[in-house]
């Protein structure tokens, strides 16, 4: 028995041994492509990198070198511009028409506009125009030389920014709403189905309103707004003649003031008027009708003590006139 255990043992471990040395021969070989493999990489690294270097040498070449010479392109701006205008002009029907036909001219279109007249019937109108952004200095330069320019204001506002997180949100929104779509198409039950549909609306009104905020920068960044006021008052004249009033000025002003006072009163007196014709009425009706009807009084009656009533006042005798010596008894 010891014998066959002794001979089993060499049997079992040659197995092991074999398996061992397979191993090692494996890594061995596994460590040697490795190593040929990194190898031929950075000599094809190596090649490469020349080619590289020898097409940026060579003319004409579209390397690296090429595209560090080429101009870097500078992200799209988007500026919403704005400008307000006031024109003094001899005829103001005459230069809006100037003004509209520059516009127009320009591909722009006119807005909102308001025409009035001063008591002595000259003319003022505002008007705002939208003109596309690239001819607005030019539609701007025109109006100005209409006429005597009284004041000038314009405004730049930067709004890139907004631009590019609309667009990225509007992205976004897109892909959630393709998503709950999907959902929906893989939906079995249905309730489900009504919670991915009311998901569905909230997502896409949301993306709506992205969209509208869009089309709403994108209008306002394309065309600049121009306000124009054009007034055949001199407007700077009448300031000075406001800042130094006169005799007249005063006199007005006191007149002014005086019937404003009259007025006043007036209206305090009409407020009162009812309360106070109600009051005489109220009265008249208590003297005529009601204090007429009221029970009298009885006269007082005089007071009377235990032994009787008591003795009236008599009235003092007069005085006794001493007589002369001619008068008679």
């Amino acid at each position: 028995m010891r014998t066959r255990r002794s001979a089993r043992r060499p049997a079992t471990a040659l197995p092991a041994l074999l398996l061992a040395a397979v191993l090692a021969l494996t890594g061995c070989s596994g460590a040697g492509d490795d190593s040929t493999g990194s190898s031929a990489a950075d000599r094809g690294l190596a090649q490469d990198g020349a080619g590289a270097g020898a097409k940026e040498a060579a003319p004409g070449g579209t390397g690296s070198g090429a595209r560090a010479t080429a101009p870097a392109k500078l992200p799209a701006q988007h500026i919403i511009r704005t400008a307000s205008l006031t024109v003094q002009v001899k005829d103001v029907p005459k230069a809006l028409d100037e003004a509209r036909t520059s516009t127009e001219n320009a591909g722009g279109y006119i807005g909102n506009e308001t025409t009035t007249r001063d008591a002595e019937g000259r003319e003022r109108t505002r008007v705002v125009l939208r003109v596309p952004a690239e001819k607005y200095d030019a539609v701007l330069a025109g109006l100005e030389g209409a006429g005597k320019l009284l004041d000038r204001s314009a405004k730049a506002e930067d709004v890139t920014d907004q631009v590019v997180d609309v667009e990225s949100r509007i992205t976004s929104q897109r892909a959630s709403v393709a998503r709950i779509r999907e959902l929906m198409d893989r939906a079995d039950k249905l309730s489900d189905v009504v919670t991915l549909e009311g998901e569905l609306s909230s997502r896409q009104a949301d993306l709506e309103a992205l969209l509208a905020r869009q089309a709403s920068l994108k209008e306002r960044t394309s065309l600049a707004t121009i306000t124009l006021t054009l007034s055949e008052t001199p407007v700077n004249k009448e300031a000075k003649e406001d800042d130094d009033p006169g005799f007249t000025d005063a006199l007005a002003g006191g007149w002014n003031a005086f019937v404003t006072m009259l007025r006043w009163l007036a209206v305090a007196f009409g407020a009162i008027l009812p309360f106070a014709a109600v009051a005489v009425a109220l009265a008249l009706l208590w003297l005529r009708v009601v204090r007429p009807r009221l029970p009298r009084r009885p006269a007082p009656v005089p007071a009377a003590s235990a032994l009787g009533p008591l003795p009236t006042a008599r009235p003092a005798p007069e005085a006794a006139q001493p007589r002369t010596p001619g008068e008679q008894d």
